[in-house]
């Protein structure tokens, strides 16, 4: 058995077999065209959507408004309502969380069987946007306040300054001295 093993000879020679490798890579790589992967996230279920967000953290800003592109060019499904939200959600895109809160609300409210595998889903990621928005807007509120207090802070300070300078333009009192049998 050893014997046929080392005794095998191939139909064409080496050159012949390198060139054959060196092309079945080529096409190979001409294969993928760098196209979207829109069309691959379409199928049932919520694995889809899930491994279209692992998606949407390996793209590029470029990348991402593309694909923002290619989604609206697709047809209305739940699926492509729900990638469409996360693509609105995503922090490093440009986010628009009232339409990707509107885009959930209408998985949300649909009875059709293929909205109904994805309402979990969309249930979670409008719970999340919601309080990504509370805190954004207590963010904001915060930021307005500090704003107030150092504008606070600095008339206070100014005053300080101004009365110091009044002070330091008064004449200096000279003190009397008291008798020694009064007392205070």
């Amino acid at each position: 058995m050893i014997f046929e093993l080392y005794c095998w000879r191939p139909a064409f020679s080496r050159p012949a077999g390198a060139l054959l490798c060196a092309l079945s890579l080529m096409l190979t790589g001409c294969a993928n065209t760098g196209g979207s992967k829109a069309g691959r996230y379409d199928g049932a279920g919520p694995l889809p959507p899930l491994a279209y967000a692992q998606l949407l953290s390996k793209m590029g800003p470029a990348e991402l408004g593309r694909e923002r592109a290619v989604l609206a060019a697709l047809p209305a499904t739940p699926n492509t309502h729900l990638r469409q939200a996360m693509l609105a959600g995503y922090p490093r895109a440009q986010q628009d969380l009232g339409k990707a809160l509107a885009l959930l609300d209408s998985v949300l409210k649909s009875s059709d069987p293929a909205a109904v595998q994805f309402h979990p889903l969309a249930r979670l990621l409008s719970d999340n946007y919601i309080e990504r928005a509370r805190l954004e807007s207590q963010l904001d509120k915060q930021g307005q306040q500090m704003k107030e207090s150092q504008r606070k802070a600095t008339e206070l300070q100014e005053k300080l300054d101004s009365l110091a300078d009044i002070e330091r333009t008064l004449t200096p009192r000279s003190r009397t001295t008291r008798p020694e049998g009064v007392k205070r």
